[in-house]
């Protein structure tokens, strides 16, 4: 007869598995405590001091939150980012959606067409923002010429203190709706065939059954790629910085490029830490209120 393990050798066998587990787990948690808590947690102590990187850090408290609150630039750079998000989230949603839906076919050559969609995320935003600054150039670029075709004479896109953030905006949407098109491609292919031939057996337009079955059963998906597309735009820097440098003006200076600004031009890295703990604020609240919006109007699980 089999005789159950003493319970010693069941406690060494749990920690030996309990090692082995955190062992595993080192090289990610080293990352997330290196990379990502380190940094915030050095940005909030910076914020507390007065430091012009050639002199020595002084402490001066919440002065430079007290400054922050009456500073009219720090403000608006927040209202250009809100508007940067406004036009960046609910564009790239809708258009990535749409690009899900058109290539969710079973149809030859359709990989390769997912692809080619992909392929503007993996270039370097440096160099997107290069190739589209020649594009949208008033007198050579690609766009105007197109333009001129039909008459029409194109205007100064990045010199424009009105089209130069939607034109900065497109920019980002066109580089990632391919990204986000993944996600709404495994979200639809996960949702059963039978849903779909049950709504046609009773009837239902295709309009009808994307908003009362299709929708509802993307809300997890739509989730993820709200709070990443949210987030992003918040943290957008690159392509701003290559295109328009924050101008015409100030039409496209947003609070990173502010925060560039006072850390490698003023070189105030104690005010800049403190509008970086602004961002980090915003951005929070803005993740927190789309979990609560989402958490009681999704399913997660469909049977088949």
């Amino acid at each position: 007869m089999l005789r159950p393990a003493p319970r010693r050798t069941r406690r060494i066998g749990r920690g030996r598995q309990t090692a082995v587990a955190y062992a595993l787990l080192a090289p990610s948690l080293v990352g997330v405590l290196g990379f990502l808590l380190a940094p915030v947690v050095i940005v909030l102590v910076l914020s507390l001091f007065d430091w012009k990187l050639l002199s020595t850090p002084e402490f001066i408290g919440l002065a430079n939150y007290r400054k922050l609150f009456t500073d009219s630039d720090v403000w608006h750079s927040l209202l250009v980012t809100l508007y940067y998000v406004v036009i960046c989230v609910p564009g790239t949603t809708i258009l990535s959606l749409l690009l899900a839906l058109l290539v969710d076919r079973k149809l030859r050559g359709m990989k390769y067409f997912r692809a080619l969609l992909v392929i503007p995320w993996m270039a370097t935003p440096v160099a997107l923002g290069l190739v589209w600054s020649w594009i949208f150039d008033p007198g050579r670029g690609a766009l105007n010429q197109f333009l001129g075709l039909f008459g029409i004479h194109g205007p100064a896109w990045l010199s424009s203190p009105v089209l130069a953030m939607p034109s900065v905006a497109a920019v980002h949407i066109w580089q990632f709706a391919g990204y986000n098109m993944l996600f709404f491609l495994a979200g639809l292919q996960n949702i059963p065939r039978s849903l779909r031939e049950a709504s046609s057996l009773d009837g239902a337009s295709p309009v009808a059954h994307f908003f009362t079955i299709t929708l509802p059963l993307l809300r997890p998906t739509m989730l993820f790629v709200l709070i990443t597309n949210v987030i992003g735009s918040f943290q957008a820097f690159d392509t701003i910085f290559v295109m328009t440098e924050g101008g015409p003006g100030d039409s496209t200076e947003v609070t990173t490029y502010l925060i560039y600004d006072e850390a490698f031009k003023k070189f105030d890295f104690g005010y800049a830490s403190t509008i970086s703990v602004l961002l980090f604020a915003v951005v929070l609240v803005a993740t927190i209120s789309q979990f609560v919006y989402f958490e009681r109007r999704t399913t997660y699980e469909v049977s088949g």
